[in-house]
């Protein structure tokens, strides 16, 4: 009975080797990039290269491990749920109060050590931020939401508080 249960699951691995979703990979529009609204230094850009790209742009660079399924689909899942949260690819395309709400938002997971993943850090250690990447990474997007409420009227960067 033990036997057919394991060659059950086997072969349902087997399968599930063939079910494989599309890759991130696509197209890069410089029209919609965070750079078509905002400058970013290239200090800035080695460490979003290195620790947020992977899940938050529209280009993934794939370990090897990711070619093993259930691994591929749990790495997608959180892909597309990064590129949710914010896509420096698609970045122009927002509204305002969206960008704007999108550098909060960074900062604010920066500071108390959400992002990067942890589950994504255990893995690529280059992506563990220093203190200095960290103070690089908010005094830009500061910079980001400054540049912003300089440019823009306050009412049309943040919702009115009722």
């Amino acid at each position: 009975m033990i036997k057919k249960i394991g060659l059950f699951l086997l072969g349902c691995l087997i399968i599930l080797q063939f079910i494989r979703p599309a890759k991130n990979n696509s197209a890069v529009d410089a029209a919609k990039q965070i750079t078509a609204v905002a400058a970013v230094p290239e200090n800035v850009n080695v460490i979003l290269k290195k620790a947020c790209n992977d899940c938050h742009s529209n280009n993934t660079i794939y370990p090897w491990y990711s070619n093993v399924q259930p691994v591929y689909s749990w790495l997608n899942n959180h892909i597309k749920e990064g590129k949710r949260e914010i896509n420096f690819d698609e970045f122009a395309t927002y509204r305002l109060r969206r960008q704007y709400h999108k550098m909060e938002d960074l900062i604010e997971q920066i500071k108390e050590n959400e992002m990067p993943l942890s589950s994504y850090t255990w893995i690529h250690k280059d992506a563990v931020l220093t203190e200095a990447e960290k103070a690089t990474l908010t005094g830009w997007a500061t910079s980001i939401m400054d540049s912003m409420k300089a440019k823009y009227p306050i009412d049309s960067l943040v919702k009115k508080k009722s």
